[in-house]
């Protein structure tokens, strides 16, 4: 973390948390584990650690599955937009401090993005994805080259005054918080792993953490319904094209047929990736209006590019993510398939 986690940048950060008594943790729209993970953690380390009046807020809502990375405090001070809009805004208009996590910008957190704008308290910065508006924060953590948002917040509280580098003086609520999110977001180490991620699991093991229960409330804890959708998505809706790419296409009235909860396919779109024909993986689901754009790729190919190019998105260069727009895109729904072929042929074609 050398030139990112930086004394100068740690002493500010400190800083800025000494001054706050109010300090609210803002993550992406639909947070998915790693967000979850990060922004719970940080919340608990301002309570526990510094004492400060934390809360943690959402555009929207997590997957059920992630529930229990939250504890009894954690439930008392989340504030959801989509839920209670007013209670969210007065949270952020009252606050000190704010601090975004897992996310590069304000526009990422969607409906709270004109209020974050809006604000002129202190702002800080802790994301892993490219392109951090870093203009917009007073103290920023920024780099593609971790495993996870969790990850660099795990190096970033380890440099804090009063841890300096001892794992056991984080609270073990926060660790468990950070374990789980970097477990989700490297696929359970199958993508995105550095030396330092192994060197982060190996001491929060050592310092208490319970890794099997984490990885039982993960993974073990599904509805039947995500077991039959994926069955489904796979043998029926799945299409592999010469090229390599594997795509699948899910409606909305499939979704809801289904009763498919926010988060409920997470690792659908890696799944085809274990075939050796396969480079890439895309995986759409339909909302209001559009269709949310999930990518994945072998080293060699680069998600990033294909999202960047022709979904409105962009992330890491391996896992990516974007929208697909109708009428702006596409004319509606109906011609999503032909969208895909024709620009995953355009893609492999040009080489990139």
């Amino acid at each position: 973390m050398e030139g990112i986690i930086t004394p100068d940048r740690i002493r500010l950060f400190a800083e800025m948390i000494e001054r706050a008594d109010k300090i609210t943790v803002v993550t992406h729209t639909r947070p998915d584990g790693d967000a979850v993970g990060s922004a719970v953690a940080l919340s608990c380390f301002l309570r526990s650690v510094y004492g400060k009046d934390s809360a943690v807020a959402v555009a929207n809502a997590w997957s059920s599955s992630l529930d229990f990375i939250f504890d009894d405090e954690d439930r008392k001070s989340v504030y959801r937009y989509d839920i209670d809009k007013e209670k969210t805004e007065g949270r952020l208009e009252g606050s000190d401090f704010v601090i975004c996590i897992d996310c590069n910008g304000f526009d990422r957190t969607e409906t709270l993005q004109q209020v974050l704008e809006a604000s002129v308290v202190e702002k800080a910065l802790i994301d892993h994805h490219l392109n951090p508006h870093t203009e917009d924060f007073g103290v920023w953590f920024s780099t593609p080259g971790i495993s996870s948002a969790c990850e660099l917040l795990y190096w970033v509280l380890m440099a804090m005054p009063g841890i300096d580098g001892e794992t056991s003086r984080i609270p073990v609520h926060s660790l468990e918080a950070l374990m789980a999110g970097m477990t989700t977001d490297t696929n359970n180490f199958a993508n995105s792993v550095w030396p330092s991620t192994l060197m982060m699991s190996s001491q929060m093991l050592a310092a208490g953490v319970d890794r099997d229960r984490i990885l039982s409330e993960l993974y073990n804890r599904y509805r039947e319904n995500r077991l039959r959708m994926i069955g489904y998505a796979l043998y029926t809706k799945m299409v592999v094209m010469p090229e390599g790419l594997a795509y699948i296409i899910l409606s909305a009235d499939e979704l809801e047929s289904m009763d498919i909860m926010e988060g409920e396919l997470e690792g659908l779109v890696n799944m085809p990736l274990g075939m050796d024909k396969v480079r890439m993986s895309l995986l759409m689901k339909e909302d209001d209006g559009y269709f949310r754009v999930s990518v994945r790729s072998k080293a060699g190919t680069s998600a990033n590019r294909f999202a960047s190019a022709y979904f409105n998105g962009g992330g890491h260069e391996l896992a990516s993510g974007g929208r697909l727009y109708f009428p702006r895109d596409i004319a509606d729904s109906s011609m999503a398939e032909g969208y895909v072929r024709a620009k995953a042929e355009e893609f492999f074609r040009e080489g990139r």
